[in-house]
């Protein structure tokens, strides 16, 4: 009997028994165990209907929500109510029995979905200190995606006696503190992927966790550490790769994460020079490996070659069901409408389109950021920052080492090459000027002083100004045109640090030198056109997703970034809701290959209610705050979207309520281990 059939049968049952009786087939706690599959109560549910059996005891909500406007898949909005028991979705209908519930939430007014994925995490470490993962679970986050960009915790430390890898590979690239990785690498209790996956089973999971496997942690499993990033891989090497590969997508693992971004290097010596290992690999590599996830039908995550138009191209080929046979599903990192070049977004629905036409018959989907990308630079500590020599030398630096980064600041030969590299493009005539006055530099990292804001500075009256606005303060107090009276301190500061500057690279190493990484400084670096963002947001082959969340600790802030998708889809009425909600839910859960994504009768109760009113109202790029994490030792940028969520459910429980956390959060299982649909076939 199909789920059609099983509908018009209950339909039929409910003109004798009220809706939440008949029900009780589909959810009896006695006949239906939490962790069986979602098909198998189906079919429990299909042969209770066709018993005509009578229900012998009245249904029992946990939970009742009355009165929603529920989007769900794509379909129309409706105004229903939705009860939860057992962890499970158990009815949906109108005026269902309020006298059957423990539990009884009015959500007049407010929107119910399912709750929402986010693609792409950096929650590995996060995990092992805060499973809650309490800053996605407030902005209705209820699955994640983690092991992006080749990074995460598949083989556990992989100490070699010599090498730390997650040190060393996680320290610069998502900018968090050594000592919080060295004490992760230490609670590494397995060395192997299926342990792994075993070990995210036993945590206290706040929302769903699905596990990409990551290439470069395999290039250092296979070859060893200092072999990943000095030579290729023998042959017999790829083949034991291959091999790991396949049986990691066996065991649950949803795809393979690589990366080619310019800005991820390693942070241990001898190595601060070189980039992780994945980006050693070589195409030939690169599509052996990809081989393997498009036979195993898992999903390629990916960076692209960003220097190379024809090299990103080529590699991005590899999805072509026309070339290879069968399409290779692919999620790429990232659509930007990037403010120093502005073909970047267009290129990307292009490469979308093409690589997804007829003609080439790929499954590629490029993840789109709903934000301005907002980045901040804690002094020359920023994630963009690594794209440039100069700056990527300071970066090469311990957080904490102050007087190496002096020392570098003050060496001539280095002050020479800063200055070329802040002034290119800036005066005179060149090629680089150019293309500085077209917006078409090669550079992510954004050099324009009147973009650049001072967050926080031991000088507190600059906070809030821009560098552009300082730096003419300082000249203007250097030749007297300085009108207006200013501190003595600041007078202080000025006389002994600044008069000696004569242009912007003087003003950059200066502000550099004289306080380091306590000056915190933003800039939106792209997507500052927020009408070319709901665009590529709503393009249908783009997938929403790139928050980074849990990486970059004190550099990014985009938590919230699937309510401000949700946002700007709203402009166009409850149809672009509808369609969002879908890209946010079950288009990735099929992208990624899991369960969930839908409040269908039987889902695991992964939902969520939003005020539409506040959501409108709300003003994501206002409500950054910078706090400190206990779990991290160490300042966070967090979002605040109170009032927006009303309510988050992670498998029937209580997470997020009336803007507090459930106490439980955290300690008690709430999500699960999303393992792929694939791994037991």
């Amino acid at each position: 009997m199909s789920l059609v059939g099983s509908i018009m049968a209950l339909n039929k049952l409910s003109a004798r028994w009220p809706l939440d009786r008949v029900l009780v087939l589909l959810v009896n706690r006695r006949e239906i165990n939490m962790n069986q599959s979602k098909d198998s109560q189906v079919d429990a549910f299909e042969t209770g209907l066709q018993t005509n059996s009578a229900p012998v005891e009245a249904l029992s909500f946990d939970t009742l929500i009355t009165n929603a406007k529920v989007f769900n898949n794509g379909e129309a909005a409706v105004i229903e109510d939705v009860a939860i028991a057992g962890g499970r979705i158990v009815a949906r209908g109108q005026n269902l029995d309020q006298a059957s519930a423990a539990n009884v939430i009015d959500a007049k007014g407010l929107w119910l979905m399912p709750g929402l994925f986010d693609i792409h995490t950096h929650y590995d470490l996060e995990l092992e200190v805060a499973p809650g993962l309490p800053e996605s679970t407030r902005h209705g986050t209820t699955s994640v995606v983690i092991a992006n960009c080749s990074l995460g915790l598949a083989f556990g430390n992989q100490r070699d006696g010599t090498n730390d890898p997650i040190v060393s590979c996680y320290a610069r690239v998502e900018n968090i503190p050594k000592s919080v990785l060295r004490s992760c690498a230490d609670n590494c209790t397995w060395d192997n992927p299926k342990d792994y996956l075993d070990h995210l089973d036993t945590l206290k999971l706040g929302p769903n966790v699905a596990v990409l496997f990551p290439h470069s942690m395999l290039r250092i499993d296979t070859m060893g550490f200092d072999a990943s990033v000095s030579r290729d891989p023998t042959a017999a090497e790829i083949e034991t790769m291959k091999g790991t590969l396949r049986d990691a997508l066996k065991q649950g693992y949803v795809g393979f994460s690589t990366d080619a971004l310019p800005f991820h290097y390693l942070a241990a010596q001898p190595h601060c020079d070189k980039t992780i290992p994945t980006q050693f690999a070589k195409y030939g590599e690169i599509k052996q490996l990809a081989q393997v996830v498009r036979e195993a039908g898992a999903v390629w995550q990916a960076t692209p070659p960003k220097d190379s138009v024809i090299g990103t191209l080529k590699t991005f080929l590899l999805t072509s069901g026309r070339l290879y046979g069968k399409p290779l599903k692919t999620t790429v990192v990232a659509a930007l409408d990037i403010a120093n070049n502005w073909r970047i977004s267009g290129l990307a629905k292009r490469l979308a389109t093409i690589l997804n036409s007829r003609l080439i018959q790929g499954d590629f989907h490029m993840q789109a950021l709903g934000a301005p990308f907002k980045v901040w630079s804690d002094g020359a500590v920023t994630p963009l920052a690594e794209e440039i020599p100069e700056l990527r030398r300071l970066n090469e630096t311990d957080l904490e080492d102050r007087a190496e980064r002096l020392g570098i600041l003050n060496d001539p030969d280095y002050v020479k090459a800063f200055k070329a590299m802040w002034m290119k493009g800036k005066q005179g005539w060149s090629l680089a000027r150019l293309k500085r006055k077209a917006n078409l530099e090669d550079y992510a990292f954004n050099r324009t002083l009147a973009d650049m804001d001072v967050v926080r500075c031991p000088q507190q009256s600059w906070q809030g100004m821009t560098f552009q606005a300082l730096f003419e303060r300082i000249l203007g107090f250097k030749t007297g045109a300085l009108k207006e009276t200013i501190s003595q301190q600041e007078r202080d500061l000025l006389e002994a640090d600044f008069l000696w500057i004569a242009d912007e690279g003087d003003f950059m190493l200066q502000m550099l030198r004289s306080f380091d990484n306590d000056l915190s400084w933003s800039t939106v670096t792209a997507n500052r056109d927020m009408k070319t963002v709901r665009e590529l947001l709503m393009h249908p082959n783009l997938l929403p997703g790139f928050n980074d969340s849990g990486a970059h600790l004190t550099n990014m802030a985009f938590y919230d970034v699937n309510l401000r998708s949700l946002q700007l889809a709203a402009q166009g009425g409850d149809a672009d809701v509808s369609y969002m909600v879908k890209r946010l839910t079950k288009d990735p859960a099929d992208v990624f290959g899991v369960e969930g994504g839908t409040i269908d009768l039987g889902d695991v109760a992964d939902l969520i209610l939003i005020d539409p009113i506040k959501l409108a109202e709300y003003d994501g790029e206002s409500k950054v705050e910078r706090v400190y994490r206990e779990e991290f030792s160490h300042e966070q940028l967090v979002n605040r979207s109170d009032d927006v969520v009303s309510l988050v459910m992670i498998g029937g429980h209580k997470a997020w309520e009336n803007n507090a956390f459930a106490d439980d959060l955290g300690k008690t299982t709430m999500g699960r281990l999303l393992r792929s649909v694939i791994a037991d076939k």
